[in-house]
């Protein structure tokens, strides 16, 4: 079980998240962070502190949002960005890519 970023988060590029993570899992992309799964300790510790409220727990994602679950999964793998499990966002910076599919989502 991990953490999950949804949609709101979507060009808000706020790092509150990120200050707040004990594990150093929420990595950059281009649009949105991601959570990786693998890394994180599921703490909650990010949740509280999100000003959009876009982080849940993979078993809280709203239906709506469902399919977050995967591309926050997908991101890591040799798909997509083929980091894996780099072992710490700050090492690595902004991965300078995000999953395919949010280049389809317009957000207001």
């Amino acid at each position: 079980m991990a953490y999950v970023i949804a949609e709101p988060c979507i060009d808000v590029h706020d790092r509150a998240c990120v200050d707040e993570c004990p594990v150093d899992c929420i990595y950059d992309g281009v649009r949105k962070g991601y959570i990786q799964a693998d890394e994180c300790v599921d703490c909650g510790a990010c949740e509280p502190v999100c000003p959009v409220v876009a982080i849940f727990h993979e078993e809280e994602v709203p239906a709506q949002w469902a399919h977050y679950i995967a591309i926050d999964r997908e991101f890591f793998g040799p798909e997509v960005s083929g980091l894996g499990a780099p072992g710490g966002a700050q090492n690595v910076g902004s991965a300078g890519i995000d999953h395919p599919l949010l280049a389809a989502v317009a957000v207001p």
